[in-house]
């Protein structure tokens, strides 16, 4: 009895790999362009943040502003990465989207309603981009065939 291996060329696998790596692109630049509205909302000292007192993590408003404002603009430009298919683009939007769950669960009392929102669409991404495996037979480091 003989095994027989037989080589495929793609899996089914890889469209669901790419589906869902492009769902996080688009996630993470609507969360980033959101990210920035916030932190301009912010810089601007708008009246829809709340005023808080005795709060552990206690940053004035503009420099939640420039935290909000500087992670939204990384996450747009990894979410063009991330169109690419860039193994860097998915390891920094794991990232980035982490740092985003951070700086909006301490910025809970300014904005408690949107900040809740950002999380889960920062979950979103992270959970996209990690479930994606990598495909044995699409190795990013092989060369192409000589007939391209």
């Amino acid at each position: 009895m003989t095994a027989t291996h037989t080589a495929h060329g793609q899996t089914v696998d890889r469209p669901w790999a790419e589906g869902l790596t492009i769902f996080a692109a688009v996630m993470l630049m609507i969360a980033g362009i959101l990210d920035v509205c916030r932190g301009i909302m912010a810089l601007a000292e708008d009246d829809v943040f709340l005023r808080t007192r005795n709060y552990v993590f206690a940053f004035n408003l503009t420099g939640w502003g420039w935290i909000h404002l500087i992670l939204g603009v990384v996450a747009v430009i990894v979410s063009f990465g991330l169109f690419q298919m860039a193994l860097w683009a998915r390891v920094a939007g794991v990232a980035i989207a982490a740092l985003i769950i951070i700086a909006n669960f301490l910025s809970l009392p300014y904005y408690p309603v949107w900040s809740v929102v950002m999380i889960a669409f920062s979950a979103f991404i992270i959970w996209a981009l990690c479930v994606v495996r990598q495909d044995e037979s699409a190795d990013p480091f092989a060369s192409p065939p000589h007939g391209m």
